[in-house]
């Protein structure tokens, strides 16, 4: 494994660009706020995102800490390897190796969508280097089947179909039918693109296909309650995709978890209310890193 040295300029809250390769597979990283800290706040997207669609909560976080965001394998400006293992945990071991090569040895967790599963197997299996977690619609999905998007990813064949037959306007059409007003369109279009490439798609598919939602949600659930962390949910009430009900259900896994529902807001907090998400979250972070 090999890293890139940042170009360390500016003041805390200037964003830096590294990258970071584990096992052959090479991802962007953004930081913010000092550079050699052994304690980081790290954010972890989705399906799909990138490192830059932190910047709104990467740059006022690295006022009070340092801060690092990066573009997981098979999205944004990651390597996409045909053949690697899309699977959680196969995230979860680079996110890893990643942190290992940043010097990270503290972590507070700030995971949105896909990157919940990712960074809550990273929790369980590094319970040690765990330090606090905030959940953006997403968590331990207890007693929760796939919604009906995922399962048409799912399944052979139909999958395909969807992306080969996706066009930008058809998917803003799908993405202002399924979001609240306040969702913008040009975000609709940062996402268009991002599965305008073709291997991501291909990671897509087999990231779905590999993730049995049940079993992976019951296998970590008491992994994560035997070493209970500072947790804070913030959910967007009209999520067409995790309804609200599982905002209330991640307590019977983050048994005092504090739990923020934003209600003008759909799955993509910081695309539709980014004011709202910086008020719930920065001071639980300032709070959780001063603390340590």
């Amino acid at each position: 494994m090999s890293g890139e040295a940042a170009a360390a300029t500016g003041d805390a809250t200037t964003l830096r660009s590294s990258a970071v390769t584990v096992n052959g597979v090479r991802s962007p990283v953004l930081e913010a706020g000092p550079a050699s800290a052994e304690e980081a706040i790290v954010f972890v997207h989705g399906n799909p995102g990138m490192a830059a669609h932190w910047t709104r909560l990467l740059e006022p976080a690295g006022a009070f800490a340092r801060a690092i965001a990066l573009d997981m394998p098979g999205y944004g400006g990651a390597d996409k390897p045909r053949d690697l293992p899309y699977t959680v945990d196969g995230y979860a071991a680079h996110l890893t190796g990643a942190l290992e090569q940043l010097g990270v040895r503290r972590v507070h967790l700030v995971l949105h969508d896909f990157g919940g599963p990712w960074g809550l197997q990273w929790a369980a299996d590094n319970p040690d280097l765990h330090a606090s977690t905030v959940l953006i619609n997403t968590g331990v999905l207890l007693r929760e089947g796939w919604h009906a998007l995922a399962k048409v990813w799912r399944t052979p064949v139909l999958g395909e179909l969807f992306f080969m037959s996706s066009t930008r306007g058809g998917f803003r059409q799908f993405m202002k039918r399924t979001n609240p007003p306040t969702f913008p369109m040009a975000y609709a279009d940062e996402l268009f693109d991002l599965y305008a490439d073709k291997a991501t798609r291909r990671a897509v598919l087999k990231l779905y296909r590999n993730t049995p939602a049940g079993p992976h949600a019951e296998a970590v659930a008491p992994r994560l309650r035997e070493h209970p962390r500072p947790t804070l949910v913030v959910w967007g009430a009209k999520d067409p995709y995790l309804k609200l009900r599982l905002a209330e259900r991640q307590r019977e896994v983050f048994r005092d978890a504090h739990v923020t529902v934003l209600p003008a807001s759909g799955h993509w907090p910081l695309a539709d209310d980014p004011a709202g998400v910086a008020a719930a979250v920065l001071p639980f972070l300032r709070e959780q890193t001063a603390a340590a």
